[in-house]
């Protein structure tokens, strides 16, 4: 055992050793930011048949895209902050342009002299005419909230300065900013690949006897001792964490309980069957995670074989869904083969997959909702798009004779989809934790 828990503490160190000093950190963002700009998005704007993008925001107001395209060491935009990015395809160059009084770091350069042009929109227009686009997107959508980040003061104005010419030409930018949001990079997945395995690791150490003292520690202990590592090792949690606890005596939670996050203040008991749902961010990524961890009873040396069955049901449900992954079908489309095939198995499966990356609930393509099993409208008709990231985000329901009730198998991991097909970020859970 003290062997066990040698490994366990040399192995955790090392992933906890990945994460960089600050400095390092703003590199990297950085590094990632001037791939994505010069060499991704000249591709997206190809494809969406946008050749001048406008993202507009003034200070503590941002645009949700205009928050991830900030350097770092920008935390915020400054006054008000024009980015224009035009696509030149035929001579295959990609500019990137701010009309403000400086630099947006070293990707995006200042085309604004106050003093030869005191007006910020003037300045705007002449840039545009400069350049004779055939498509100007603006980010406003009625149904993806991320790309509709265009206020409706800044919209005023720019339809105010815009002769009517280029007034005709402004279309809504939404499948680029929503392909900017949800396409990851190489370098990004590099990174990925590390968070996820942080995040795995703090969920291995809150699940442990370092942590939890069966009889003595509460569910809410847990959760702010997870809250406080995050803290403790430099980065975030993008939401509060939760741990919860299903037992053999108690019924088993709706869906709209097991869902809220006024979830009760349970002691851990030796036989509780534990979840947690838990998230953090780093370098500007998110991961989503939800995973088992059991509290063996005095005398026990493993899960109980009925617990490791019911989960190996869990993992059934993940392999029906993400073996659905084709490039085009639609999340509804993929959601509602996956539900029919599962309970054609004599599953109860529930799926509710969201995009994941530079934010939480990201913008893409959405497979249901805990409440919507019937399908999305509209964001979950959406395409499925390669080098994309998802929480996969399901349950299943299994009746366990031995407790004579119901329980849910619930799970989440980030998962990859790619030209050579889907794949977890890092691994996922296979079998429930022993707390021994």
């Amino acid at each position: 055992m003290r062997l066990f828990l040698l490994f366990f503490i040399f192995n955790l160190s090392i992933s906890y050793s990945q994460i960089l000093p600050e400095r390092d950190r703003a590199q990297l963002k950085d590094e990632i930011l001037a791939d994505r700009f010069n060499n991704l998005l000249p591709k997206l704007m190809d494809d969406t048949q946008i050749d001048m993008w406008l993202v507009i925001s003034r200070e503590y107001n941002e645009d949700p895209v205009m928050r991830i395209m900030l350097p770092s060491t920008w935390l915020n935009a400054r006054r008000r902050t024009i980015l224009v990015f035009y696509r030149n395809k035929e001579a295959n160059t990609i500019e990137k342009l701010a009309v403000a009084r400086y630099d947006v770091g070293e990707n995006i350069t200042s085309a604004w002299d106050k003093e030869k042009q005191p007006d910020q929109w003037a300045r705007l227009v002449e840039i545009i005419e400069e350049r004779n686009p055939q498509k100007i997107g603006i980010n406003y959508s009625e149904y993806f909230g991320i790309a509709d980040g265009l206020v409706k003061t800044d919209y005023e104005e720019l339809l105010e300065a815009l002769p009517q010419k280029m007034e005709e030409k402004l279309v809504s930018a939404e499948k680029l900013a929503i392909a900017w949001i949800e396409t990851r990079t190489e370098k990004e997945m590099k990174l990925y690949n590390q968070l996820v395995e942080i995040t795995h690791d703090i969920i291995d150490e809150a699940f442990s006897t370092k942590v939890i003292t069966p009889g003595v520690t509460t569910t809410e202990a847990v959760v702010w001792w997870m809250r406080q590592k995050v803290t403790d090792l430099g980065l975030e949690t993008w939401f509060h964490p939760t741990i919860d606890v299903q037992r053999s005596n108690e019924a088993l939670k709706s869906h709209i309980e097991s869902f809220s996050k006024g979830k009760p203040d349970d002691v851990i008991l030796p036989g509780d069957l534990l979840h947690c749902d838990f998230g953090i961010i780093y370098i500007g990524l998110h991961t989503d995670c939800q995973q088992h961890a059991y509290v063996l009873k005095e005398g026990e040396t493993q899960v109980p074989i009925f617990l490791q069955e019911a989960f190996k049901l869990g993992n059934r449900v993940q392999d029906i869904f993400t073996g659905n992954f084709i490039e085009g079908k639609t999340g509804n489309e993929i959601l509602l083969k996956s539900l029919s095939e599962g309970r054609e198995e004599g599953l109860r499966p529930s799926i509710y997959t969201h995009p994941l990356g530079t934010y939480g609930h990201s913008s893409g393509t959405t497979f249901g909702m805990w409440d919507s099993q019937e399908g999305v409208p509209v964001n979950g008709d959406y395409p499925l798009h390669y080098n994309t990231v998802y929480a996969i985000e399901l349950n299943t329901t299994v009746f366990i004779e031995e407790w004579n009730k119901d329980i849910r198998i619930m799970l989440e991991e980030a998962g990859f989809f790619g030209k050579k097909g889907f794949r977890y970020v890092n691994t996922r859970q296979e079998a429930i934790k022993p707390i021994k």
